[in-house]
């Protein structure tokens, strides 16, 4: 089995609020996260497929199809917006990076599977900062 990977890149800004609790509450779990005036970052997107080589091509995934599919789907929908007001697959959730992540996999999972002949969706990773990332491997059953 390999693994073929995809880095995309999106910029975007989001607040992380709870409502039910008080700004000092807020403030005190997230910190400047929850900024009334919201923060961004720049985001890495890394999409793992695993699988083995088609004979007919040598692809696990053709890496031009894999990544228009997650520019088409997912970093045309997020970047240069506010998570928490202009993504409509987040909204009513909290825009954490783990929230994201789960929502970018219930996207590209039946996309990217159909795209590959021999592999599957295998892993999601995103980076929030150089040193703060999240991985994702689907539902654990």
């Amino acid at each position: 089995m390999l693994l073929v990977n995809r880095k995309e890149h999106f910029n975007a800004a989001h607040k992380l609020h709870n409502p039910n609790w008080s700004e000092e509450k807020n403030k005190e779990v997230f910190g400047p996260c929850s900024n009334a005036n919201w923060h961004g970052h720049n985001f890495d997107l890394i999409v793992t497929v695993k699988g083995i080589p088609d004979p007919d091509t040598g692809f696990v995934v053709d890496l031009k199809k894999l990544s228009t599919v997650i520019r088409r789907h997912v970093v045309d929908q997020v970047d240069h917006k506010n998570l928490n007001l202009d993504v409509p697959f987040m909204q009513g959730k909290m825009a954490s990076t783990e929230n994201l992540i789960i929502e970018f996999w219930n996207i590209l999972e039946p996309l990217v599977n159909a795209i590959t002949k021999n592999g599957a969706l295998y892993k999601i990773t995103l980076y929030e900062t150089p040193r703060n990332f999240v991985e994702y491997y689907g539902k654990v059953e």
